[in-house]
């Protein structure tokens, strides 16, 4: 009987500790101001805790829950050793998350590199705070001083309900941009430790919602948005009516199944209806029309972007990737091109040949995906396409490097190729092109302020204050040079600029993809064999 009551109490006591970090973790709407613009980004006074009550809201759906692996029902009651065991489980299997635990002598380089401290002035979101939120725990756990004499010796942090929040808090009011790494004489990357630190947390039963509702559409129903086939193809054949109307062009095409076609083209989902995207498959279509490039969309594989990445779990991002790779053999193609999209081309370039390759079945000229831009290029340095920069005139254009392209991968296979292929293609289609100020671009672009799951309306107030060194550079292009346009190559930074442009009083037509300009200037004929 004294058991029965002992095991009833251990139940208890885990029921009330979910009820209470459940309660702490509540999302709660706040509305914050944009503030002004000047063209310059200053340091912030601080303001501690200024961002403590901003969190995102909590899955709490059990389906998704189970089907991606997480506790379905909160906080599990053991979660302390969950927690131990799964970031003993992280520091063995990634090495470079324990040097980096080991090797930051708090140098301060990183410590105003950060857009969200920049915008919120709170401390705990300088690079440096974020990291030691772990740190605290890996030398109080991890390490022999923090075994034999606790916390205190080695200013470390006991395992928490304070701690927990702290970690959902400010882990996601990082978009792993990696900007502070670009900073850091140690190289140090807080991108994999906000990860890491996600994939505990979800480890324990504190799921995000949004990023994982996204990965849990991407994996059952095949696009991010959850839309079914037959909405996918009506979405599609509107495009293409859209297309035909405005070019007077009966046979210009959104191909969809066709096997045999020479291209596989994956793209965010957004490109199918929402503007800005949408402009940017205009342009697409227009591109490969011209040039006689056959090509076909999937709708099995109906979605470039991958959230998986966001989360630290390499199973997520391959099971999403795995759908690529079954309709390009699928439909026997012999290239894959991907459109305008940061995480989507980082993984699709990067990671997919050690997820589902090799790739031998394409066309031994392209063993590897291509991104639109290199695709463009190319045509445009071989004359297939034709141009009249003219129907560009009314914009003098400036380019915002989305982070993920920037500061994660290469573009083309050339050095540097990443900011200068898109800058050459925005180049042969414009007259008028002008850069941001040089510490806001290239491998030092700021964020757009809502990269790696914080897109969601929950994350507003975020998104506003992290938006603001984009602004203020872009508020200075548009002082100094008259710049009325920014082009862009990553949907999440569309989706996110096209918002925050109104709440700094900006136009949101301002924002717009490199390939809406592309489509504009393409002057539609007698297509060229290439």
């Amino acid at each position: 009987m004294a058991e029965g009551k002992t095991a009833e109490g251990q139940c208890n006591e885990a029921c009330e500790a979910n009820e209470r970090i459940q309660e702490q973790l509540k999302f709660s709407k706040i509305k914050v101001k944009a503030p002004k613009l000047t063209g310059e980004i200053d340091i912030p006074d601080l303001d501690p805790n200024s961002m403590l009550s901003v969190k995102p809201q909590l899955l709490t759906a059990k389906e998704m829950l189970e089907h991606l692996g997480y506790p379905a029902g909160g906080l599990v009651p053991n979660w302390k050793e969950v927690f131990l065991r799964k970031m003993d489980e992280i520091l063995k299997k990634y090495r470079s998350v324990r040097l980096y635990m080991d090797i930051c002598v708090k140098c301060g380089a990183c410590v105003d590199k950060c857009h969200y401290y920049l915008g919120t002035g709170d401390p705990l979101n300088m690079p440096v705070a974020r990291q030691e939120l772990m740190r605290k725990v890996y030398r109080r756990y991890f390490t022999l001083p923090g075994k034999l004499f606790g916390s205190r010796f080695v200013n470390g942090s006991d395992l928490s309900e304070e701690l927990l929040v702290m970690w959902y808090t400010y882990f996601y009011q990082c978009s792993e941009c990696r900007r502070c790494s670009v900073f850091c004489p140690y190289g140090i990357d807080t991108a994999e430790i906000t990860m890491a630190a996600r994939e505990i947390l979800n480890s324990v039963g504190i799921v995000q919602k949004y990023m994982h509702e996204i990965i849990f559409k991407a994996q059952t129903i095949g696009n991010n948005l959850g839309m079914q086939q037959n909405a996918i193809i009506n979405a599609l054949e509107f495009v293409q009516e859209e297309l035909q109307e405005e070019t007077g062009l009966e046979d210009i095409k959104i191909p969809i199944d066709v096997e045999g076609a020479e291209v596989l083209f994956v793209t965010p989902s957004a490109d199918f209806f929402a503007s800005p995207h949408i402009e940017s498959l205009y342009g697409y279509a227009k591109v490969f029309h011209q040039a006689g490039i056959s090509w076909t969309m999937s709708t099995h594989a109906s979605e470039g972007g991958n959230f998986g990445m966001f989360a630290h779990n390499y199973e997520h991002m391959k099971k999403i990737n795995k759908r690529i790779w079954e309709a390009a053999r699928a439909l026997k193609v012999r290239r894959v091109v991907g459109g305008e999209c940061g995480h989507m081309w980082r993984v699709l370039s990067s990671f997919s040949n050690t997820m589902w390759g090799p790739f031998d079945y394409l066309d031994q000229k392209y063993m590897r995906p291509q991104h639109i831009c290199e695709v463009t290029l190319d045509l445009l340095k071989r004359g297939a396409l034709k141009i009249d920069k003219s129907a560009n005139e009314e914009f003098i254009v400036t380019m915002h490097d989305s982070c993920q392209v920037a500061r994660g991968m290469e573009l083309g296979g050339v050095p540097n190729g990443q900011f200068d292929i898109p800058r050459d293609v925005i180049r042969g289609v414009c007259e008028k092109f002008v850069d941001m100020p040089a510490e806001t671009i290239r491998e030092r672009t700021f964020c757009c302020g809502a990269g790696q799951g914080l897109l969601g309306d929950d994350m507003m107030a975020t998104r506003v204050k992290g938006a603001m060194p984009r602004m203020q550079a872009y508020h200075y292009a548009k002082r100094e040079s008259g710049v009325n346009f920014v082009a862009l190559i990553c949907a999440i930074c569309k989706a996110q600029l096209s918002k925050m442009f109104p709440e700094y009083g900006i136009a949101m037509e301002e924002v717009g993809g490199i390939h809406q300009l592309v489509g504009r200037a393409i002057v539609l004929g007698a297509k060229e064999s290439v």
